[in-house]
């Protein structure tokens, strides 16, 4: 029997670059005050990019370096399809040509890629599929209110994803700790279209993204903490076993509290929010790109990574993954 890995990794970013000073001009804000609160320098915007567009990008580059078209299925992770149906799973599959593959979104939002990865893990355990292609994307510009300093600061756009194979004789997938809790979702929610039924008149509410920042800052040191390190117990390592963590990129400071939460070394937080922001689905996806990129982390060397998503839902999750 063979065991799923991570094979190739990949993202792609809009060419549109937001730096804190442009928000100046159109926020009660400065840069100073959004990088001492949030880490954050610069995000991504999609001007001329889409969802479907971005993703199937970062779907080119993978079966690019790997050298094939062989995928038996793609899961896309994104809150912000480019239409309500279809899914933009089968838009990227389109672009590809994978006529073969069977598609389909996961919403969780910033926990999606953790919830698409453990879905890809289990279809290719079954030992029916041999490929998957599981990327995270989000345009988080179309859900956020640039009046609205709370959040047009915080958000970005991007797109990464990765191909998972069964080629290892060995597990590489060592722990899993997914959670939900729909009773509180109202800490972190928006609206998905514009409701234009004549028959259902619906008052004061937004077309945007509506933050709880506050509950949403308690829920990741209580709740996400404790997944976090339940996900560690069950695997039977302990703190000095782990490489490094890629968490979700909410903002720095949020960082810095999980890891000492933990009792983590911040080091071993790896980090790119200050210049992409939160980008949601594709935040855990686009730092394990990078930091591969930057040869950081080394695909086939079995480091151990703890992956940790959370967000809307509330949705929250840990992964922890020999690379």
């Amino acid at each position: 029997m063979l065991y799923p890995k991570i094979t190739q990794v990949a993202h792609v970013l809009p060419t549109k670059v937001v730096s804190n000073s442009d928000l100046e001009a159109i926020l009660d804000t400065s840069d100073e005050w959004i990088y001492s609160r949030t880490g954050i320098k610069e995000r991504r915007v999609a001007i001329d990019e889409s969802t479907s567009s971005l993703a199937t990008e970062v779907g080119k580059i993978l079966l690019q370096k790997a050298n094939t078209k062989d995928v038996d299925f793609i899961i896309v992770a994104t809150m912000t399809s480019d239409e309500a149906t279809p899914s933009t799973a089968c838009l990227v599959q389109d672009g590809l040509g994978l006529t073969q593959a069977f598609c389909f979104d996961i919403n969780a939002a910033c926990s999606g890629f953790i919830y698409a990865l453990s879905v890809a893990e289990k279809f290719l355990l079954s030992q029916k599929y041999q490929k998957g292609m599981v990327i995270g994307v989000d345009v988080m510009s179309n859900l956020i209110d640039y009046s609205d300093r709370g959040t047009a600061v915080l958000f970005g756009d991007g797109a990464a994803g990765v191909l998972v194979e069964n080629i290892s004789s060995t597990p590489n997938f060592i722990s899993e700790l997914i959670q939900s809790d729909g009773n509180r979702y109202e800490a972190l929610h928006g609206l998905s279209s514009n409701r234009s039924n004549p028959f259902k008149i619906v008052h004061n509410q937004s077309p945007y993204l509506l933050m709880n920042g506050k509950q949403i800052f308690d829920f990741v040191l209580r709740d996400v903490s404790k997944n976090m390190l339940q996900a560690l117990k069950e695997s039977g390592l302990e703190h000095e076993d782990i490489d490094f963590v890629l968490a979700h990129q909410a903002n720095q400071r949020l960082l810095n509290a999980l890891a000492k939460k933990i009792n983590m070394p911040k080091e071993k937080f790896l980090s790119n929010v200050a210049y992409y922001g939160n980008t949601s689905s594709a935040s855990v996806p686009l730092l394990l790109s990078e930091s591969v990129d930057k040869k950081e982390l080394v695909l086939g060397r079995n480091q151990k990574i703890l992956f940790t998503g959370y967000g809307a839902g509330l949705t929250w999750g840990s992964l922890l993954i020999n690379i």
